[in-house]
């Protein structure tokens, strides 16, 4: 049972969180009354719960750094749920949701697969992969969908190779994931998908322990499932973890990424006139999109946060669209500059949580967009920005279509 806070009789409207975009790359209009309030806000979750919005950059680094103060037990009854969809999520107990040292001993089984040395291995098979990709593309064109035909596959398939997850299944398991992180999904629907995919890693398990390949998975049952280390039900809620945040994010932001760049067509020019400026473009898109809009977290003990008194147990959310674009931090933040090179935002979190996938992400949104400019020179959206359909809110942020030509 979750926590449900009201306001008295009498006091101001706590505004809601989250509310939906209107544009693909901007934070909702509503956040700004976040921003205007001070860093620290009351905000008011979809089941009436109040809980405490963190928009500054500062203060948004202060609690995802301080995970002794801010807990990211989802099991908790304090934990916020910031959609129906998150109270199916307690139930998979996985790295992410933990605190230290449970978090600690889990992370570190899996730190080695996901280091800047081996993803530096993975590059010349991702980049085979785009370019196999747009030679698809472009025998099919003029026109293509890049959800489906680009963003989606190459970090759908790249997961797969890594774990040795069967890309034969990569539609089962693509749909069940859209369920998993669909903003308006719904408890029932998000619950029968969590059911869904962990039947079907709990029987590729049981095949790998019969007949062990070379993933991740793979590695995972010899050194931990059979040392007693982790049981089966612990490697199945870690492989959905991997599994989903693996291409559904990347996906995302490969997509919005294209919409972005090409909605800003002088910071398109700039990159294609000098390449060096990749990696800070990436880091600029990251910042500027927030494809994981807000991170959940609850306080531990009674503290303080921006001159507000955070009581234990009260419910924190960091608005990670607002912290990337905190004046403070990042001079004229709302202004997209491929230039900028700022790796101090926190679209990949902060601290202990900091995403264990981030090199592999960088890596795939490099190659995948600087391909794709340069063997599509002419490439533009088939339609206007507004009319493209947007992710709802609650979820991970993005376009569900993305019709161009070229």
């Amino acid at each position: 049972m979750t926590e449900t806070t009201t306001a008295p009789a009498g006091a101001p409207e706590v505004p809601e969180y989250p509310l939906p975009r209107s544009c693909p790359y901007h934070p909702p209009a509503g956040y700004d009354r976040y921003t205007a309030e001070g860093p620290v806000t009351r905000v008011r979750l979809y089941n009436g719960r109040q809980v405490w919005a963190v928009s500054g950059h500062a203060e948004a680094r202060q609690v995802l750094l301080d995970a002794a103060t801010y807990s990211s037990d989802r099991i908790h009854p304090h934990f916020p749920a910031l959609a129906p969809r998150f109270e199916s999520a307690r139930k998979v107990r996985n790295f992410i949701g933990m605190d230290p040292p449970d978090h600690t001993v889990q992370r570190k089984m899996m730190l080695s697969t996901f280091t800047v040395k081996k993803v530096a291995q993975l590059r010349p098979g991702i980049q085979k992969l785009v370019d196999d990709l747009i030679d698809r593309i472009e025998e099919r064109g003029p026109v293509a969908d890049l959800v489906p035909d680009f963003a989606l596959p190459v970090p759908s398939i790249v997961i797969c190779e890594l774990l040795g997850v069967p890309y034969d299944d990569h539609a089962f398991f693509e749909q069940q994931s859209r369920r998993v992180v669909t903003g308006s999904t719904t408890l029932e629907d998000s619950a029968a998908a969590f059911g869904e995919l962990s039947r079907y890693l709990d029987g590729l398990i049981r095949r790998k322990q019969a007949e062990p390949g070379d993933g991740l998975l793979d590695t995972l049952i010899a050194e931990q499932v059979d040392t007693g280390a982790l049981t089966r039900r612990d490697l199945v809620d870690i492989a959905l973890l991997l599994l989903v945040a693996g291409h559904e994010t990347t996906a995302s932001a490969i997509a919005l990424g294209v919409v972005t760049l090409l909605e800003n067509p002088d910071q398109l020019a700039a990159l294609r006139a000098d390449a060096s400026l990749l990696p800070t473009a990436v880091e600029e898109l990251l910042r500027f999109m927030a494809i994981a809009d807000g991170v959940a977290r609850f306080a531990t003990v009674d503290t303080e946060l921006a001159g507000h008194r955070i009581r234990a147990g009260d419910g924190v959310v960091v608005v990670i669209s607002t912290a990337n674009r905190d004046e403070r931090a990042f001079a004229g933040g709302d202004a997209f500059d491929v230039a900028r090179g700022a790796r101090n935002h926190i679209s990949f979190g902060h601290g202990v949580h900091q995403c264990i996938g981030q090199n592999l992400a960088r890596a795939e949104m490099e190659i995948a967009l600087s391909t794709l400019f340069r063997r599509l020179p002419g490439i533009r959206l088939e339609v206007p920005s507004r009319r493209l359909p947007l992710k709802e809110a609650g979820g991970v942020q993005g376009v569900w279509e993305l019709p161009v030509t070229w």
